[in-house]
């Protein structure tokens, strides 16, 4: 009862800090609250920059593993789409016949054991241990509460490729080349991982909130400040709708002149029975009733996109990001939806990973697959992909540009 009110209580909390960052609370509370997390801002943004320099000056050495590492990333925290883009760039890679390993830190997973964790020290004389192998490009070895969500995501949407969790990325990459022969490393969530040295840095900015109020953490949500943007190979521009933002394209070229930008959108593609095999088409969605739930960064537009497709949307429930459900909970919402006489309830991939695959729906369940679309740029794309495929040809002038 404690440990559960404990839980409670600071889920509380953090959403009453993401609404304070957010400019949604009001009050002398509020206002004493945002003065804490500015000061703390401040001293954060002094650990970033005094790290950065570390590294520019070679005081911290990167360590290079031998092989191409391609850095997926952002400068905020949560809600960019970063998972679809890293499928679309690691299976785009495989496709071409590179060896691809998805190096993970594996956010949110469960921890090892500490009685496990200490009997190993004790057996192996304090060797760390292994990398989580999520997958060996064969089969999916762990679930989404040992892996984490996106880890189990990608590993199960894209055979062929390996997937690795541990926040050492240097140690998982090299078991990648050693134990699997992997030519190719793509850092999910690498952007502030400085120990390995990106050749490619895929830089993702939500179109729809590129950069929030652009303080740092915790008043803001930036994780380094926009000015670092030239560190970007390429700014992936996401959830676009296709109309250009001439103020934000302006922002991006004066810290980072030259770079490409790509635009992107998130396209729904089908819904999926969740622990069941029936698909179907989306126009399934038109003029049903429908419930949704949701425990991700931004639930407007998952929301957005079953409204666009004809969804009578009557209920919904948000969590906080990456939550995991209960099962008490799990009947809650579909007694409500029952009660409101839904046809059946939607929920996104990356929360439907987090349901016991033994539980049983009164209702329907599906989640809503979607999947990367380039609007503008995707020659840009190709070269990305073609620089790392083909080095020699990209050397040589061999790939044209062509827009």
């Amino acid at each position: 009862m404690l440990l559960s009110g404990l839980k409670k209580g600071l889920q509380i909390f953090e959403q009453y800090t993401i609404d304070v960052i957010f400019e949604r609370r009001g009050g002398k509370r509020a206002t004493l609250y945002k003065g804490f997390l500015f000061t703390n801002s401040l001293l954060f943004s002094g650990i970033v920059q005094l790290r950065l320099w570390l590294y520019r000056q070679r005081i911290l050495h990167d360590q290079p593993l031998g092989c191409l590492v391609v850095v997926v990333g952002n400068l905020t925290v949560g809600g960019t789409g970063k998972t679809p883009v890293v499928e679309k760039f690691a299976r785009s890679l495989a496709e071409r016949g590179r060896k691809v390993a998805i190096l993970s830190r594996g956010y949110k997973s469960r921890a090892e054991p500490l009685h496990r964790r200490l009997w190993r020290t004790i057996v192996t004389g304090g060797k760390p241990p292994p990398p989580r192998i999520v997958s060996n490009g064969k089969e999916v070895l762990l679930d989404s509460d040992q892996a984490g969500d996106e880890p189990y995501m990608l590993a199960r949407n894209l055979p062929g490729v390996i997937v690795l969790v541990d926040k050492n990325r240097v140690k998982s990459g090299s078991y990648a080349i050693k134990h699997f022969g992997c030519d190719t490393l793509v850092l999910d969530d690498g952007f502030q991982y400085l120990p390995l040295k990106g050749r490619l840095n895929l830089l993702l900015v939500d179109k729809t909130n590129p950069f929030g109020n652009r303080r740092l953490l915790p008043r803001g949500i930036m994780r380094e400040p926009v000015k670092h943007l030239k560190r970007a190979s390429y700014v992936f521009l996401t959830k676009s709708d296709g109309t250009r933002d001439p103020e934000l394209e302006a922002l991006i070229r004066r810290h980072h002149p030259t770079v490409d930008i790509i635009e992107c959108a998130h396209r729904p593609q089908y819904l999926q029975e969740v622990n069941g095999t029936l698909r179907r088409d989306l126009d399934y969605l038109r003029g049903r009733r429908v419930g949704a739930f949701s425990g991700i960064a931004a639930p407007d537009s998952f929301e957005a996109f079953l409204r666009d497709f004809g969804a009578q949307l009557l209920y919904t429930r948000r969590f906080l990001d990456h939550y995991r459900f209960t099962v008490k909970e799990l009947d809650h919402i579909f007694e409500r939806a029952q009660d409101a006489r839904l046809d059946f309830l939607v929920t996104t991939e990356k929360d439907a990973v987090r349901i016991d695959s033994g539980h049983q729906f009164p209702i329907p369940l599906y989640y809503l697959r979607l999947e990367i679309d380039i609007l503008n740029g995707v020659a840009d794309f190709e070269e990305a992909v073609s620089r790392i495929c083909f080095p020699e040809q990209m050397s040589n002038g061999g790939v044209a540009r062509t827009g």
